[in-house]
Parts: structure tokens; sequence; C-alpha cells
């Protein structure tokens, strides 16, 4: 429970606040992945908590769901 096993893994937003809670956000993932951003762009995320350098959308995955690029979120744009 301590890394965010208990969030709503459907809810972006809840990853996110999350994440902060614990101070996750900065840690690196275990796996860099390749992001298909809502905005048609591809970045390469790297930490729990990362964002789109071309629209700015936020996404996020806890680190006891990190295995599975399934589980990363949108949080939303700017959302901090």
């Amino acid at each position: 429970m301590a890394c965010g096993c208990g969030t709503d893994h459907n809810d972006g937003k809840a990853v996110v606040d999350r994440l902060k809670t614990k101070g996750f956000e900065q840690r690196q993932l275990k796996q860099s992945y390749d992001i298909p951003c809502e905005c048609g762009k591809h970045f390469t995320m790297v930490t729990h908590r990362d964002q789109c350098p071309h629209c700015g959308m936020v996404y996020g995955v806890t680190p006891c769901s990190q295995h599975d690029p399934a589980n990363i979120k949108a949080a939303g744009i700017n959302y901090a």
C-alpha cells in the first residue's frame, strides 16, 4: 500500500496525486516506455509522473504497477 497499490488505477489524477503524496513522482521507472500521447505524438516516459513535451499531458503509474505499460494513465494537461 505504501507505493500506491490502493489507488484507483483507472483514475490518472488519483495515481498522480498518490505519487506526489508518497514522494514517488520523480523516481525513475525500472524501464522507460514509449508513450503514444493523446495529442498524437510520442515521448519517452522515464519517471513515475512524466509529461508530454509536445502538449503537456501528464501521465502517471504507481511503482507496483509499472511492469505493464497498460497501467500508465493520463491525468490531464499540465496536471500538477
